[in-house]
């Protein structure tokens, strides 16, 4: 199942429903932390989370899931294709790179950050992250170590460590980025 289309999905129905993260949280019983943490794709709705989703909306489990399953043997982005991944608060921005193919096993994606900026504070999640600086300098910071990368650098590690990074060069840097899903 495609999870980023999954959130996207879900923002883009309480959006057009005119309802407010809170309005969405209220209907549900959750947070506006939950959904909005749901939206942003920085955690994975249960079942029975996104079946009140749905009620809420007034559909279908199946219908709000219909489709996030389609996986064709290959995709083409094309640069001017590139989707946007919102997420609150973040001062680096995500492109999804290979949004047409439902992600299973890995998700790559390509962030940009202003120089000064990043990620204030550390974060784990599930699974393994590979990075590879394009342009710019970044700081990793990986647990209690930090690592300087320029382009070309490159990164694999456990993503259940907690992990941040910042750019600190002069210039926007670009990263690679591949996350893959916990087994």
């Amino acid at each position: 199942m495609n999870l980023l289309q999954l959130s996207q999905r879900i923002r883009e129905m309480r959006t057009s429903a005119g309802l407010t993260l809170e309005e969405l949280a209220e209907k549900t019983g959750m947070t506006r932390g939950v959904i909005s943490k749901i939206e942003n794709f920085r955690v994975t709705p249960s079942l029975p989370t996104l079946a009140k989703i749905a009620e809420a909306f007034g559909v279908s489990t199946a219908d709000l899931l219909a489709g996030l399953d389609q996986r064709p043997q290959i995709v083409v982005v094309r640069k001017e294709e590139r989707q946007e991944i919102t997420r609150d608060g973040s001062a680096i921005r995500y492109f999804a790179l290979a949004h047409k193919r439902a992600i299973k096993l890995m998700e790559p994606m390509l962030l940009e950050i202003q120089p000064g900026k990043g990620r204030d504070e550390k974060l784990a999640h599930e699974g393994e992250e590979f990075v590879m600086v394009v342009d710019g300098t970044i700081e990793y910071e990986y647990g209690d170590e930090s690592y300087r990368l320029e382009p070309g650098d490159c990164i694999y590690d456990d993503g259940s460590v907690q992990h941040t990074l910042r750019n600190v060069g002069r210039s926007i840097a670009r990263l690679i980025v591949v996350y893959a899903k916990g087994g």
